[in-house]
């Protein structure tokens, strides 16, 4: 039994004969017959008395067709409500902190002037745990700045970044056009908790060329970060553009570092099973003509 089949059923109930129903479905008589034939068949009984040339509903086909006119309307529903989705439905994105406070509120704004009927739930949260996140199914998309480990996650680059040597005013670097990464040596920072990308790209790039260095503080937080090496509590590194408004007010001073790479791309990561829908990649082929 299929939808087809009541459909059929259906128009045969509403024509009061075969003949009408086929040249309402704009099908042959014999399909109509033979469809109302499976379906009796399919119940084992019957659906239509048949008293010459007319056909006479019985009390089990009245009773199917309550069900069947309940069943197609149901479908109908559910056809308009996945059509719906299409420009009414929610997306859930995680963002690292710096993606999340750098890029993901201007972002989310230009999607609403497209899709105003659509919304973006947005959390914000190191690289490791929105890379977790995406794989419990809590977010469908994820935009980050951290490198992603798991192999069921796809990866798409969508932004370039540069981490910076970030001091106080008033620290010896502060006036340098670039710090040679050996001068980092032994060096205090202030760094984000565990899990962070920023976090993890300095310490392998630093690791990479043998550098030792010391750890004043551990924040997951990049605001405080910041306001914690204004006051000269110590030095950190941290990304170019989350530091912009800082050095244009001269509130800190950004210095980049020689004799390392500190370049990255920010990703968009979903799972590899994800299912694109039309919203959601409209989404991502925003973030792509960033």
């Amino acid at each position: 039994m299929t939808l087809r089949h009541l459909n059929i059923f259906l128009a045969v109930c509403d024509a009061g004969n075969m003949t009408a129903a086929a040249e309402k479905l704009h099908i042959a008589q014999p399909s109509v017959s033979q469809a109302i034939a499976e379906l009796e068949m399919h119940y084992g009984i019957r659906l239509f008395e048949r008293l010459g040339r007319k056909l006479f509903i019985t009390h089990a086909g009245q009773k199917l067709s309550t069900y069947a006119r309940h069943i197609l309307n149901l479908m109908r529903e559910a056809e308009e409500a996945m059509h719906e989705i299409h420009d009414r439905g929610v997306i859930r994105v995680g963002a690292s902190v710096t993606v999340g406070t750098c890029i993901l509120p201007q972002l989310i704004k230009k999607f609403a002037a497209g899709n105003a009927a659509a919304k973006v739930i947005s959390t914000v949260n190191n690289t490791k745990i929105v890379e977790d996140m995406i794989l419990l199914d809590q977010v469908d998309l994820g935009l980050v700045e951290g490198r992603i480990h798991s192999p069921g996650i796809v990866v798409k680059p969508f932004m370039e970044d540069e981490l910076v040597l970030v001091t106080a005013p008033a620290h010896v670097f502060a006036n340098a056009r670039r710090v040679d990464v050996r001068n980092l040596e032994h060096m205090e920072f202030l760094v984000r908790e565990e899990g962070s990308g920023t976090r993890e790209l300095f310490e392998t790039a630093l690791a990479e060329r043998g550098i030792s260095w010391k750890i004043a503080g551990v924040y997951n937080n990049a605001e405080a970060i910041k306001d914690a090496v204004a006051e000269g509590v110590a030095i950190t590194v941290m990304s170019k553009m989350a530091v912009q408004k800082e050095v244009q007010r001269k509130d800190l001073a950004a210095v980049s570092i020689e004799g390392v790479n500190l370049s990255r791309h920010f990703s968009i990561v979903h799972h590899k099973n994800k299912f694109i829908s039309p919203l959601l990649n409209r989404f991502i082929q925003l973030c792509l003509t960033l």
